[in-house]
C-alpha cells in the first residue's frame, strides 16, 4: 500500500494505477470512467467544494500521514539553527565588546520578532496540513461510497423505474442484442403496460435470442428476426431500445454489432431511438476513427475454418461493436434522468475533471 501525505501524492498514485489498468484493457473504456470519477472526488473534497458529513472529520487512527514524522523534520531544522548559532565565532577574553547602540539592539529585536514569526507561521502550516490530510483520507471514502458505489448499486434500478414514462400501452418496440439494462428497462415497464417486442436476431453471435428468451419468460410478446428483415419490419415500430457498450463525448455510442444498421434503419423511417447507459459509461474521449475503440473477434462463426477452399481465397472481418454516431440517437436514458446527446458533454463535465479526460 502507498504512502500519501497530500491530495497531489494522492493523485499521482491514482493515476499511475489507473493507467495501468486502462492499458490492460484500453477499450475497455468503463475502466478509465472510474478511474476518472476518483480523481474527480479526490480533487473536488481537496479543494474544500464537497459538503460532507461532520462525522467523517474524525481523525482516523489507520491514517496514512506521519505526524511524528512532520514534527521530528521541524525538529531537525530548529536543531540546524541552534548549530548554525554555535558555530559563530565567540568574543575572546578580555577583548573589549562594541557597544550596542540603540539602533543596533532595535534591529536585532526586530530580526529576532520576524525569525520566531516565521517558525510559528510554518508551524501552524504544519499544523493545518496534518490536520487537513488527517480529514482527507475519511472524506474521499466517504464521497466514493455515497456518489460512486452507490450509483453502481442503483444502476439498473434507475433506469427501469423510468421505463414507464417512454413505453406506452399497445407500442411496438425494438432492440438487438443482449443488454441487462435494456432487459430490466422493458420488464419493468411490461408489468404495467401491454406492449410488443421485436428481437434481431445479432448474427454471428446471436445473443438476441437470448434477450427474447429472457423477455418471453417475463410474459412480454416476443418476435424474433433476422439481421436482414430489420428494414423491412421497421415501420411498424414506434420506438427503437439499444444499449451501449460506452458513450463517447461527441454523444455517439460503442454499442453490439448491428446497432448501426438498427439506427440507420430507425432514421430512415424517422422512428426514434432511445440508448439505455449508465453513467460511468459516458467517456471524455473522441472517437476520431470508427473503429478506434472497437474489437475484432473471430471470424470462426461467420465462415468455418472447416471451409478450407474459400478460406484461402477471402480475407474476413468479424467487428463486436458498431459506431454509431449522435446523429442517429434521439435520447440517452441513464440511472439519474435522461438527456439528447446534444447534453452529454454536460454530463461529463458533471462527472469529471477537465485534468482527468485523458490518463497521462
Amino acid at each position: 500500500m502507498s504512502r500519501w501525505r497530500d491530495a497531489n501524492t494522492l493523485i499521482d498514485i491514482v493515476t499511475e494505477t489507473g493507467v495501468r489498468l486502462a492499458s490492460a484493457q484500453p477499450n475497455e473504456l468503463a475502466v478509465g470512467n472510474i478511474v476518472k470519477r476518483v480523481l474527480k472526488v479526490i480533487r473536488e473534497v481537496s479543494r474544500g467544494e464537497l459538503k460532507t458529513d461532520d462525522r467523517a472529520l474524525t481523525t482516523p487512527e489507520d491514517s496514512s500521514y506521519d505526524e511524528e514524522g512532520d514534527d521530528e523534520e521541524y525538529e531537525e531544522e530548529e536543531e540546524e539553527e541552534v548549530i548554525e548559532e554555535q558555530k559563530q565565532p565567540k568574543d575572546t577574553v578580555g577583548k573589549k565588546r562594541p557597544t550596542l547602540t540603540t539602533q543596533t539592539s532595535m534591529f536585532r529585536l526586530l530580526a529576532d520578532m520576524s525569525n520566531m514569526t516565521v517558525r510559528e507561521k510554518k508551524r501552524e502550516e504544519n499544523e493545518r496540513r496534518i490536520k487537513d490530510t488527517y480529514h482527507l483520507k475519511p472524506l474521499i471514502i466517504q464521497e466514493i461510497t455515497e456518489e460512486i458505489i452507490a450509483d453502481l448499486d442503483t444502476i439498473y434500478k434507475g433506469i427501469a423505474d423510468q421505463a414507464l414514462d417512454f413505453i406506452h400501452a399497445n407500442e411496438v418496440i425494438m432492440t438487438t442484442g443482449q443488454s441487462r439494462t435494456v432487459q430490466e428497462f422493458l420488464i419493468r415497464a411490461a408489468q404495467k403496460r401491454k406492449f410488443q417486442v421485436i428481437v434481431a436476431e445479432t448474427a454471428p453471435t446471436y445473443q438476441g435470442h437470448k434477450m427474447a428468451l429472457a423477455l418471453s419468460k417475463a410474459g412480454i410478446d416476443t418476435t424474433v428476426v433476422a439481421d436482414s428483415a430489420i428494414f423491412a419490419a421497421m415501420p411498424r415500430v414506434n420506438k427503437v431500445v439499444l444499449g451501449a457498450h460506452a458513450v463517447l463525448a461527441n454523444g455517439a455510442l460503442i454499442s453490439v454489432s448491428g446497432s448501426h444498421l438498427l439506427a440507420a434503419a430507425a432514421k430512415h423511417h424517422s422512428t426514434p431511438v432511445l440508448v439505455c447507459t449508465a453513467l460511468y459509461k459516458l467517456s471524455p474521449l473522441f472517437a476520431y476513427d470508427a473503429d478506434a475503440f472497437n474489437v475484432t473477434v473471430t471470424p470462426q462463426n461467420v465462415l468455418s475454418f472447416q471451409e478450407g477452399a474459400i478460406i484461402d481465397k477471402v480475407t474476413i472481418t468479424n467487428p463486436y461493436y458498431d459506431y454509431v454516431g449522435p446523429d442517429y440517437v434521439s435520447l440517452f436514458i441513464h440511472n439519474l434522468g435522461s438527456a439528447p446527446p446534444t447534453y452529454v458533454y454536460r454530463l461529463i463535465n458533471d462527472n469529471y475533471d477537465p485534468e482527468d479526460s485523458t490518463l497521462m
